[in-house]
């Protein structure tokens, strides 16, 4: 004799099984995108140190070293468990380590901080200052790490609506954020007779758009999108960097573990698109119509024009050194990275 099993209870127990599997299959999906190719170099259980690790970037960071091996101490301003402080770099070095990896800086583009000149001075403090320390700190290690990976910003190049910009192409001269790239770049150097570390300075979309769902661009204009006000800024014609979390953590480690790997490499997806591209393919995605632009006197207001230019001009840059260092990108477009972090299909269909 069959068991009395109501309606309501087949029910829920099919939909707790219909959760269960789905929560597998996302957490291999997951999994699967954290992978690089197997057969790079890993150097199991060294030790990596990261600057400014407790952000969007570097929490993915973090997660994508561990998973591979790696054991990570983060240099914050307040001690913890696998941290260290600035004030102890300073005062007693660097521990003995791997690599070091600094992206360490305020938030440029935190809407709750007016554009003073305090503001800029922590903004520049934070970056170029910081950045100082882990350098000379280097340097003066008796034991160097092998990589020394530091970021930069693509505002170093000029924004245009003509020049598609390389890893080679001039620029870091003409205003703040441009200045602040080249001081950034500048105070990673190490000194010329440095032959134990191999250096590497990577010119990403972290003052453009870094997507993910978890953080960044993403979390902060999703509601806007949601409820359908999501519009383009200013005429939307300005180009606009851009790179997937996966594959600006991928890149990292592609430079921490390829020992060819020295010198700029932008981080910034394959594909060059205006912000209108990136609007149109946010509305798609959420099925939403986008009908309020966002002025760019209202931008400038809120940001201030200095700070505004970041949103409302842009710079087509491409990956050219970091495509011929071999590597590649997992979402080289728009579309791609947005079905991977609204798409859910895919996670019934991928094995």
């Amino acid at each position: 004799m069959l068991p009395n099993v109501s309606f309501l209870e087949a029910s829920v127990a099919a939909g707790l099984g219909f959760a269960l599997v789905f929560v597998h299959l996302w957490r291999r999906s997951r999994q699967k995108l954290q992978e690089d190719d197997p057969s790079q170099p890993r150097t199991m259980g060294s030790r990596v140190l990261i600057g400014g690790g407790s952000g969007f970037i570097g929490t993915a960071l973090r997660k994508l070293l561990e998973h591979r091996g790696y054991q990570v101490t983060l240099i914050s301003r307040t001690p913890g468990k696998n941290k260290i402080t600035w004030d102890e770099v300073k005062k007693t070095g660097l521990p003995e380590c791997y690599a070091v990896v600094g992206m360490q800086g305020s938030n440029i583009l935190n809407i709750f901080r007016r554009w003073t000149d305090g503001f800029k001075k922590e903004v520049w403090d934070s970056r170029v200052e910081t950045t100082k320390t882990l350098a000379q700190a280097i340097s003066e290690a008796s034991n160097p790490p092998k990589v020394w990976v530091s970021f930069s910003g693509v505002g170093y190049y000029k924004p245009s609506y003509v020049y598609d910009y390389d890893e080679d192409s001039p620029g870091g001269d003409f205003d703040y954020i441009s200045q602040l790239a080249t001081a950034w770049e500048e105070a990673a150097k190490l000194p010329a007779e440095n032959t134990n570390t191999r250096e590497v300075i990577i010119r990403s979309a972290s003052t453009g758009v870094v997507l993910g769902r978890d953080g960044g661009a993403i979390k902060q204009m999703y509601f806007s999108f949601w409820f359908g006000s999501g519009g383009v800024i200013g005429d939307g014609m300005q180009f606009f960097p851009w790179i997937h979390i996966n594959d600006l953590t991928r890149l990292v480690m592609h430079a921490l573990e390829n020992e060819k790997v020295t010198g700029v490499l932008n981080g910034v997806a394959p594909e060059t698109i205006t912000n209108w591209d990136f609007t149109k393919e946010f509305n798609t995605v959420l099925l939403r119509p986008g009908f309020f632009p966002l002025p760019r006197p209202i931008v400038n207001f809120a940001l201030g024009e200095e700070r505004a230019k970041m949103l409302t001009e842009g710079q087509a840059v491409v990956p050219k050194r970091t495509l011929e260092s071999g590597f590649t990108f997992n979402f080289p477009k728009i579309k791609m990275a947005f079905d991977n972090m609204f798409s859910y299909r895919k996670w019934f269909f991928s094995y």
